[in-house]
């Protein structure tokens, strides 16, 4: 009796507990679930500032994204092709009913 007991609650408190405990499947410095994202650093502590190496390479990445938008967007001409061919044909069209109308 004792023995099956022993086994539920090695059963159950493995499956539906969520402790910081050690386990088994990882070695004792690893974190299941990491806080934070790929290239965060950890935050300072209390009262202390993030120095400029910090913000270093966002600002680069940041401003280098900002010119190549602003220069691909502010450098792009519209399509005037179709707009010339139509006011093209609208000028003949013009043309050709005044030559007709003046027969």
């Amino acid at each position: 009796m004792a023995l099956t007991n022993v086994l539920r609650r090695r059963l159950f408190s493995r499956s539906f507990s969520s402790h910081d405990g050690p386990s088994r499947w990882t070695t004792p410095g690893h974190q299941e679930r990491p806080n934070g994202y790929l290239f965060n650093r950890t935050p300072p502590p209390p009262g202390q500032s993030r120095k400029w190496e910090d913000w270093e390479l966002p600002c680069y990445v940041t401003s280098f994204l900002t010119i190549v938008i602003l220069g691909v967007g502010l450098n792009a001409k519209p399509d005037l092709t179709i707009e010339t061919w139509a006011h093209q044909k609208a000028l003949e069209k013009l043309a050709a009913e005044e030559s007709s109308s003046s027969d």
